[in-house]
């Protein structure tokens, strides 16, 4: 299998048929007329939609929208938090493949990547964002029309063909940080029928039951309604300007729930999205299932860009790592997705996800550190700082302790189906040991042929890049050794039967492999004592 299909397998073999009966059907009435394109992006929410089955969300517009459109069920960021997500949904490649996978870490662009905006473009489209891009790497001019809080499709040429892209902050971590009086006064805005009381609103497990968790969890559903009504008028819009039925619209989110375990995390509530997209009647052809339908395939964001250029009719480049779920250019269903984590503001972690239909394993190559690390910007999170004032009072217990364990496992594993809130980790159960292994292969998989540069020190990587875009270099084992490199991270957290192998790496010629060797040593903490006289002389 060429590299280029298996990275597109997701690191494993594909499943399902080539083509859904409504591609042959695509393929029939294909013709020269181009759909408009209309993104609406949502931010920090997972799928807290009445649509999705959530019964205290009041959410009517989009609702009504999903009994037009096809919901999935299955939908999943790259990672957990925006920069990275964002760069792997404007160039359809992975942020560790890029190097763009550390938040707000801008590289230079490689004229290998192209926004894939510029495919559209080039085929006669217009395209606008308004007005958030935080991908990374500076924008070139070639990717967007206007990319500006005023971008509008309004501005394209009489009978062009668009792709518009409008991002909501309204659900944004930032904009949910109110309780009491402000609560009330925000609530009070409205209407009737979409009004909370926090003390209806549902508690996760993993969070303490109190009168401030429950106003700040009110206050985020209370975004999520105002962000309703604004793609209301998005949509009322599209219909004013008599484009409703000549335009696919597609509603997501950017990664879960900015709350603690939500964004920042590897589990659904950071990753899964909500995804409705809604087919005219003339491009119905197009669409997986009929209105009102849900559809249980597997996506990722890595597969959106080259949708969106199959449903334009465009040629999927090369590079691209993900496969098309729609339009004549539809690849074959997927059996994994995976999201990666690493830096976030000054929070280092550097764990990896891989999740089938059913399982879902992480691997934590920071097991030492604690599961809610400081963070300077997410304190302020109301939530967050009553966890930390209850567990200094040592008032939590049960589940509530889950966000203040003061380290990690070095893997998860966690049955979707039985324990959708991934709460008991089955890593170590005989009984899913087949699970866990298949799922760790297949990942490991994925990390080398993908060319995961995330195992490079974010210092490292910079160094051995040498002003370049990192993708420009790690695919070369020279440069980057990654196998080797991979081989000594993994021995990170496996307990003091890697003392022998993590004391050897020390003396290794690669810096990556002596960086990991020591990290291991670390984790060990006094476990690795007798390491210390063959560690302290390379610690410069």
């Amino acid at each position: 299998m060429k590299r280029r299909d298996f990275v597109k397998s997701t690191g494993l073999a594909l499943s399902g048929t080539a083509f859904f009966p409504g591609n042959l059907l695509a393929c029939q009435n294909q013709t020269d007329d181009k759909p408009n394109i209309l993104w609406i992006t949502c931010e920090d929410m997972s799928p807290h939609l009445g649509c999705y089955g959530d019964t205290y969300a009041r959410t009517p517009n989009l609702d009504r929208f999903a009994s037009q459109g096809v919901r999935y069920e299955h939908a999943f960021a790259t990672a957990p938090v925006c920069t990275p997500a964002r760069s792997c949904l404007i160039t359809g490649l992975f942020a560790t493949t890029l190097g763009t996978q550390h938040l707000r870490g801008v590289q230079p662009l490689s004229t290998r990547v192209h926004c894939f905006t510029e495919f559209l473009r080039d085929a006669g489209y217009y395209c606008s964002n308004n007005v958030k891009e935080d991908y990374n790497f500076e924008t070139p001019d070639t990717a967007w029309d206007e990319s500006s809080d005023t971008a509008h499709w309004r501005k394209r040429g009489t009978g062009q063909p668009f792709f518009s892209v409008f991002n909501l902050m309204t659900t944004h971590q930032s904009q949910t940080r109110y309780v009491g009086d402000a609560l009330q006064e925000k609530t009070q805005s409205l209407p009737d029928h979409q009004r909370y009381e926090a003390g209806t609103v549902p508690i996760p497990p993993y969070y303490p039951d109190t009168p401030l968790v429950r106003e700040n969890l009110a206050a985020f559903y209370t975004q999520v309604s105002i962000m309703d009504g604004q793609v209301q008028q998005l949509l009322d819009q599209l219909a004013e300007d008599g484009l409703a039925e000549d335009t696919i619209v597609f509603f997501y989110s950017d990664h879960g729930d900015g709350l603690p375990r939500g964004k920042r995390w590897l589990h659904d509530s950071g990753l899964q999205v909500p995804l409705i997209i809604r087919f005219p009647p003339k491009y119905q052809y197009l669409a997986p299932a009929l209105p009102g339908a849900a559809v249980d395939r597997m996506v990722s964001f890595v597969d959106f860009a080259p949708t969106v250029l199959s449903i334009a009719g465009v040629d999927i480049p090369d590079v691209m790592q993900g496969a098309a779920f729609l339009g004549g250019r539809e690849g074959r269903a997927r059996e994994y997705v995976v999201a990666t984590r690493d830096r976030v503001d000054e929070v280092l972690e550097i764990s990896r996800a891989i999740r089938d239909s059913r399982f879902k394993y992480i691997r934590n190559f920071l097991p030492h550190r604690p599961r809610m690390q400081r963070s300077f910007y997410s304190e302020r999170t109301p939530i967050r700082e009553e966890i930390r004032r209850l567990h200094d009072l040592d008032d939590l217990s049960g589940d509530t302790t889950y966000l203040m364990a003061a380290t990690k496992p070095a893997e998860e594993l966690y049955d979707t189906r039985d324990d959708p809130l991934e709460m008991r980790n089955l890593a170590d159960s005989e009984a899913h040991r087949g699970a866990l292994q298949r799922l760790k292969t297949a990942l490991f998989d994925w990390i080398l042929e993908s060319r995961d540069s995330g195992f490079l020190p974010e210092s490292d990587l910079l160094a051995r890049a040498h002003g370049r875009m990192p993708i420009d270099v790690t695919g070369s084992d020279r440069v980057y050794p990654l196998a080797h490199v991979l081989e000594t991270a993994d021995l990170v957290g496996r307990g003091t039967s890697a003392l022998p192998k993590l004391q050897e790496a020390l003396a290794d010629e690669d810096a990556a492999v002596r960086y990991w060797a020591a990290t291991g040593l670390a984790a060990l903490g006094s476990d690795a004592a007798a390491a210390v006289p063959n560690l302290r002389p390379r610690l410069q």
